[in-house]
């Protein structure tokens, strides 16, 4: 499900949003530093597509900038729930199509709910586009409005535990 196809399903996603987006393809890295270094940008410019599991077959994305950790009271609060986890990878796969380090809301399998952090919006970002050294750069309020996200702070500095 992942490569070409997934880079195929994420450009269709992004094309059919709307949105104004330019792909940036680079090759394999091994951390976000490095990604945002190939990409030109700085980590912070970065939003992880996390997916973070509800309950059972209950999943979202949260999108974080890359200088950015989830935080989880933060998140819970927001959602009103005592309990939220990060699925293994071979869950995220299956519930969105897309290996870790690939994953996008960008034609997931399954359109689960997006949630935004407050400071994605007001600046260019660079997302991941359905393959490893695939990305799209794109406007950080028109990723939230094409995604129907709710955004909200639901982060931590990244050095924080």
């Amino acid at each position: 499900m992942g490569g070409l196809d997934g880079e195929r399903r994420a450009l269709e996603a992004l094309e059919a949003s709307g949105i104004e987006f330019e792909i940036t393809k680079h090759g394999p890295v091994r951390s976000l530093e490095e990604a945002a270094q190939v990409r030109g940008v700085t980590p912070g410019d970065i939003v992880k597509s996390l997916v973070v599991r509800r309950g059972d077959d209950d999943y979202l994305f949260v999108l974080v900038t890359g200088d950015r950790a989830i935080s989880w009271p933060k998140l819970r609060a927001l959602l009103g729930v005592s309990r939220l986890s990060l699925p293994d990878a071979a869950t995220a796969l299956d519930v969105t199509g897309y290996e870790r380090g690939t994953i996008t809301p960008f034609g997931s399998i399954t359109a689960w709910p997006v949630l935004a952090d407050e400071r994605v919006r007001g600046r260019r970002v660079s997302i991941g586009a359905g393959a490893h050294g695939v990305a799209a750069t794109v406007d950080g309020d028109e990723l939230a409005r094409a995604l129907g996200a709710t955004v909200a702070d639901v982060t931590q500095d990244a050095a924080t535990d």
